[in-house]
């Protein structure tokens, strides 16, 4: 249907809704039957066995089955049948972590959908994009996304940027009240429709929902809608990286087994398998899946303490922040703004906390009227929708019997000039009896520029400079108190004026002081972060007095000299800035441009800044910072877009406690990938060891490929969970060029290998000698054989598993962090541990892995070597903290 060539009282009629009430939540649920969720539909998902199947298909994965084939071949079936099994938990495993991993990405996406304002059942409510129905009532205002297909039924002011349909980057000048006759017409001329997914960057509307989901004019043209990112962050980027290096080294390994095996005469069928486990021994092919999956999990745990992570490699980034430029608006204090005085000249008048009051002054009055006119804000039931401020000034109307709805049915709004942030001012034309009333609100400088009268004694008398000195002192010493000042003028006219000369001529009404009182859990916040090196920086569109008031209350700065307004800032070169930036702690009365300026001026002394931000105008700091921060409450989709991170409370406190987690995670990471090299050099150091020095084989393929599988993954993954370090805020910020390998992490990686293949020869060793054969001994009997394997194989395990505990902290002790403080960790040792003692003692396993039942005194032996790795680390640590 062209909706586009009704007027707006068909559209209404045609869709049966009334534009004032909005639809009924009976009507709602009829319609949302009838049409379905407001939503696109997404690309058709991979079902399991398409995921199954895609985990097969990887070079170490073709060599594994190839050496299945083989084996099949010359009827070694029971080794077939375990490097299959191998093949089909790995796959299984890595089914499982992507479907994990998918799944956490589409909780996160659903935390992230689009907001709309719509009015419902009389009163305007926030809702899920998703819940939109055709007829529901949508409200508009600048940094919203058009959540479905609308046909405007009021509009002031609007442009809509329709890059996303159109591929126009200019927005579009938009009037409800246009007609279109021809069905013809572009898209991107009607000017009385806006269409889902383009975005308001200017003005207010209000629209009726024509078209949702796949009934939309994008909806037509999406061939498939995938949000999610497959990108490698730049941590997963190095270890592919490394296990490239790793697979070379392991071709020429065994390229150097076959040369060895043919000098030596070996068999080389058995040499061939060698060669296969020693692969498998030299890449970890468990490293993308393990750090996938604590990424994930990690990202999912930051959900929970409010903080949405949009991209994984915001992740590895948050650990190496050292600047975090904030807002002061209800991040670091409570966004509930109550204004605590009205003036007018020469009259300070305090405004009760609770209950109401009457105003004596005809000016005071009017300023109240004028404040509650020229504002967007409703309040029902307590309960307010839009900006903290203007709901602060309807408040007050309440307090003083002027109530926003019947000033409005009195003196009906009939053209505006909405905020932005450049003017830093709004203005409202509203119906004055027989004559029109211009009402302007915003910052008082801004209003002190352009008035021309002051309104005193209920007097209309020319501004001068006397009475500009007197106002000026009040808002001075409303600041001083950490007040938030706002000013009021207004205009009469005998006719409606155009938007470009509201705001000229006007009468100054006086002032009001708001505050909003800081978050009491921000202050311990500040003092963390300082403790972790990180420099937190407020910036603000408030007065430079109020800023810094608020900054030394919460610790963030120590003086009136740390601070900076957007004035000066204007007067400074870019480099005159760089110069200075590190001295300065509070940013006030800047605009959306001064923010990037501020951002490339710290970035450019090489720190790593966190930028916050809510506004439309704000994502382009959020774009250049190293990670942009966007308020979930009080954000607008175009920020939360831009952003890399959302703080779903809007709380200064969770980016610090983001920071702490980012850190936490990366050093995770880093504890799994050094003990899995660590196993994995332990198992390339026993057979190559004994390749070189013509010992019989301390190993086979099954029993590698098993230990890697078991021993190797789960303590990985319960390390990547690891509860963290309790003074990862205590240490400077990560560099983010720093080596994956630096703080000896190379060292101990090395060191542990050396330790592990070096203890599986001994054990091999000792089971030989307890028989009375040497390493170099021929013709030793196959039992004889099976034995010294078993323990090899034991040791290996559990010496990896024991390891494990120490990996925990480079530092401290396992005492210190305590040995049971990651549950995770102690049930994968568990498990590991009763997995090896199955293979051995369960018959069909014992013979299929070629090996047999221990001892009790080769157990005791077989434990007290698989401890030493962990004893030597450990000692290791107590020597190191022993030299700092």
């Amino acid at each position: 249907m062209n909706w586009f060539s009704q007027n707006a009282e068909q559209v209404l009629q045609e869709l049966n809704v009334d534009p004032k009430q909005g639809l009924s939540d009976a009507e709602i649920q009829s319609r949302l039957e009838k049409y379905g969720e407001n939503k696109l539909k997404g690309k058709k998902k991979k079902s399991l066995a398409a995921l199954f199947f895609a985990q097969l298909k990887d070079m170490l994965i073709y060599v594994l089955l190839g050496a299945a084939v083989i084996t099949l071949l010359i009827g070694e079936y029971a080794d077939a049948i375990i490097i299959l099994l191998v093949v089909l938990l790995n796959a299984v495993i890595g089914v499982f972590q992507e479907f994990k991993a998918e799944k956490a990405i589409e909780a996160l996406q659903k935390m992230t959908t689009p907001r709309a304002l719509v009015r419902r059942n009389g009163a305007v409510v926030e809702i899920d994009s998703k819940e939109i129905v055709p007829g529901d009532i949508v409200v508009l205002d600048a940094g919203r996304y058009i959540p479905a297909d609308l046909r405007l039924t009021e509009s002031a002011n609007l442009q809509i940027e329709e890059s996303a349909l159109t591929g126009e980057s200019v927005p579009s000048e938009k009037h409800a009240a246009r007609l279109f006759e021809d069905p013809k017409t572009p898209l991107g001329d009607l000017a009385n429709m806006a269409f889902m997914s383009t975005l308001v960057t200017y003005g207010r509307a209000e629209g009726v929902v024509v078209g949702t989901g796949m009934n939309t004019e994008i909806g037509k043209i999406a061939k498939g809608l995938d949000e999610t990112q497959t990108d490698l962050t730049p941590l997963q980027k190095r270890l592919a990286g490394l296990g490239k290096t790793l697979g070379y080294l392991a071709i020429g390994i065994c390229v150097l087994i076959f040369i060895i095996a043919l000098i030596q005469r070996r068999d080389l069928f058995e040499m061939f398998l060698t060669a296969i486990s020693l692969a498998v021994a030299a890449i970890p092919e468990g490293l993308p899946a393990i750090v996938a999956i604590v990424l994930a999990l990690g990202v999912t745990r930051m959900s929970k303490i409010n903080a949405i992570v949009k991209r994984l490699p915001a992740v590895e980034t948050l650990g190496s922040v050292n600047i975090i430029c904030s807002d002061k608006t209800g991040t670091l204090t409570q966004n509930k703004m109550t204004v605590l005085h009205v003036y007018t000249h020469r009259k300070f008048l305090d405004v009760p906390s609770e209950g109401t009051a009457t105003a004596s002054e005809s000016t005071q009055k009017k300023l109240i009227q004028t404040m509650v006119l020229c504002n967007d804000a409703t309040l029902d039931d307590g309960e307010g929708t839009g900006d903290p401020t203007e709901i602060a000034l309807v408040v007050l109307g309440n307090k003083y019997h002027f109530p926003k709805r019947e000033l409005e049915a009195a003196h009906e709004r009939v053209a505006e000039r909405p905020f932005d942030s450049d003017r830093k001012l709004m203005s409202t034309v509203n119906k004055e009896g027989d004559h029109y009333r211009v009402h302007t609100k915003g910052a008082f400088d801004s209003i002190l520029k352009i008035a021309t009268h002051a309104l005193v004694n209920g007097e209309k008398v020319p501004l001068t400079d006397d009475l500009k000195a007197d106002f000026l002192r009040a808002a001075e010493e409303m600041s001083d108190q950490a007040l938030r000042v706002l000013g009021a003028a207004y205009k009469d006219s005998d006719e409606v004026v155009e938007p470009d000369q509201m705001e000229n001529d006007l009468t100054i009404l006086g002032l009001v002081g708001m505050i909003d009182p800081p978050r009491l859990e921000v202050k311990d916040a500040i003092r963390q972060a300082k403790e972790a090196g990180i420099t937190p920086v407020m910036i603000t569109g408030d007065h430079q007095h109020t800023a810094a008031a608020i900054a030394m209350q919460l610790g963030m700065a120590e003086s009136l000299d740390q601070s900076i307004s957007g004035s000066q800032l204007d007067a400074m070169s870019d480099d005159e800035l760089k110069q200075k930036i590190n001295h300065y702690r509070v940013f006030s009365r800047v605009s959306p441009e001064h923010k990037v300026k501020i951002v490339n001026a710290f970035r450019s002394h090489g720190n790593i800044v966190s930028m916050t931000g809510d506004g439309v105008n704000d994502a382009p700091s959020l774009k250049n910072a190293d990670i942009g921060v966007a308020m979930g409450i009080t954000g607008t989709d175009v920020s939360k877009g831009a952003s890399d991170m959302i703080l779903t409370d809007d709380n200064f406190t969770t980016i610090v406690a983001a920071i702490r987690e980012g850190r936490n995670i990366y050093n995770n990471i880093k504890k799994s990938v050094v003990f899995l090299l660590s196993c994995n050099l332990g198992e390339i150091v026993a057979i190559l060891a004994s390749v070189l020095f013509f010992w019989p084989m301390p190993l086979l393929p099954t029993q590698i490929l098993w230990i890697n599988l078991i021993t190797d993954t789960f303590p990985a993954i319960a390390l990547g969970v690891d509860p963290g370090d309790n003074d990862v805020m205590k240490k400077k910020p990560r560099n983010p060029k720093e080596s994956f390998f630096a703080g000896g992490a190379a060292f101990r990686a090395i060191i542990g290998g050396l330790l592990i293949g070096i203890l599986t020869l001994v054990a091999f060793y000792f089971g030989l000698n307890e028989h009375g054969y040497q390493l170099w001994s021929g013709a030793i009997p196959e039992d004889v054989l099976t034995y010294a394997e078993t323990m090899a194989f034991v040791v290996l395990a559990v010496s990896q598993l024991f390891y494990s505990l120490s990996m925990r902290s480079a530092t401290h002790s396992i005492l210190h962090v305590g040995l049971f403080s990651n549950k995770y960790l102690i049930g994968a040792i568990i498990l590991g541990i009763v997995l090896q003692f199955a293979v051995i003692s369960i018959p069909i396993l014992a013979g299929a892995f070629h090996v047999q039942m221990l001892t009790l005194r080769d157990w005791i032996i077989v434990i007290a070597f698989a401890l030493v790795p962990l004893v030597v680390n450990e000692i290791i640590k107590v020597f190191t903290r022993y030299v700092k």
